[in-house]
């Protein structure tokens, strides 16, 4: 049996691809994964076989945060019909996250050549839904009125905006693989039934989504904290984690965060980033990583600032480690406001007030007291931790159908 991944968008993208091709090489299933180009270094780590599609990560996060002009749909859509027909030949089921725009072109090459098609999505906002508007952006106009407070309505005319931008181009590649027109595009992309690849407690099943909840993927990390790390964690009590991940221009917000855990007598650990964030001095109580193993760092520190990337908020709620989590894109303002409702930590306000030194004061007081740290103990003992598997296996029963 071999199976291709494709993923496109940033690395909270492509890190659960990368756990669910190493599950789906455990289990004896051949893989292959179509990914941005500056992820075949980690894919290979793994001995997956990767092909290169499309724009790299930084390139991604550059135009999400700079604004540039958009790319052209017939550049978007040409990276995968050009690139994703010789990767997908041979396989036997092929499963797409990520980019929409992406998605529906692997979704046409998967169809051209017979072969079963799912998409999976890592948070619910992505998913058509009464409970959650589209990802709309400036750039698409602005919804009639009587939609404005109707999510199903406001999906509808994001299916109109992504038409208008993708159909001509689209259907005319289609055209050229002897297959026919495709008038909804949304969900001709998520399919009828797709899948969520969340974990329930983070991420609490929505009957009308119609989704196949598999739980998250997440690859066991083995890998050794450095040993100048182990030093500091040993000469102390447990840090406060401050890290923003692929977040850029957080800066004056990590100074804050880092001089509201001094203040309240805490050491801190910062990961540098994407951002290649520095310590405000040099002094012995703080700490700069790169990147390192976050399943193992979690395990021996007080409390995790983050960003609320499902990720980072997942590995943090399997650890039972309080969360103090800033929203600033994509999945993040969903993952802030489940770490609210859980107990497990505070959520500060993706358009809220700017966190000040004060406020973030505040917040540690709270996500430190024995009451959250109870209580994320608690939740802890019930996230799961097999999503891989039951995605693995989902792939795996499809080509079974299939092949009967």
């Amino acid at each position: 049996m071999r199976v291709l991944l494709s993923t496109t968008g940033l690395r909270g993208d492509v890190e659960p691809v990368v756990a669910l091709a190493v599950r789906l090489r455990e289990l004896g299933t051949e893989v292959r994964v179509c990914a941005p180009p500056d992820t075949e270094e980690r894919l290979t780590e793994f001995g997956i076989p990767v092909v290169p599609v499309g724009q790299s990560l930084h390139a991604m996060m550059r135009g999400m945060t700079e604004g540039p002009e958009p790319r052209r749909p017939a550049d978007e859509l040409a990276e995968q019909f050009d690139a994703v027909p010789a990767a997908a030949e041979g396989c036997d089921v092929v499963l797409a996250t990520g980019v929409l725009s992406a998605a529906i072109g692997v979704r046409s090459v998967a169809e051209s050549l017979g072969i079963p098609y799912f998409y999976a999505a890592y948070c619910p906002i992505y998913l058509p839904s009464p409970y959650y508007p589209p990802p709309l952006s400036r750039g698409d106009g602005r919804p009639p009125e009587e939609a404005l407070d109707d999510n199903r309505a406001l999906w509808d005319f994001y299916n109109e905006v992504f038409s208008r931008r993708y159909s001509d181009v689209f259907n005319a590649r289609r055209a050229a693989l002897g297959l026919p027109p495709v008038e909804n595009l949304v969900q001709y992309g998520f399919t009828e039934q797709p899948w969520m690849a969340a974990d329930p407690v983070l991420a609490p099943p929505r009957p009308e989504l119609g989704a196949v909840q598999t739980g998250a993927w997440i690859l066991p990390d083995e890998r050794p904290l450095p040993a100048d790390l182990e030093t500091f964690l040993a000469a102390g009590p447990p840090p406060v984690y401050v890290g923003f991940g692929s977040t850029p221009e957080i800066a004056d917000t990590v100074k804050l965060a880092v001089e509201a855990i001094r203040a309240q007598g805490h050491r801190v650990v910062l990961s540098r980033g994407w951002a290649d964030m520095a310590l405000p001095d040099d002094g012995a109580d703080c700490f700069a990583v790169g990147e390192v193993n976050l399943q193992a760092l979690f395990g021996r520190v007080a409390a995790v600032v983050h960003h609320a990337g499902g990720g980072t908020t997942t590995v943090a709620a399997r650890a039972g480690i309080p969360q103090v989590v800033l929203p600033q894109i994509t999945d993040q303002p969903y993952f802030a406001e489940q770490v609210a409702a859980l107990g497990i930590g505070v959520a500060f306000e993706e358009f809220g007030p700017a966190p000040t030194f004060d406020s973030l004061s505040a917040a540690l007081a709270t996500a430190l007291s024995p009451e959250t740290r109870a209580r994320a103990k608690a939740v802890a003992d019930t996230i799961g931790t097999d999503g891989t598997t039951v995605a693995a296996e989902r792939l795996r029963a499809a080509v079974g159908r299939v092949s009967v």
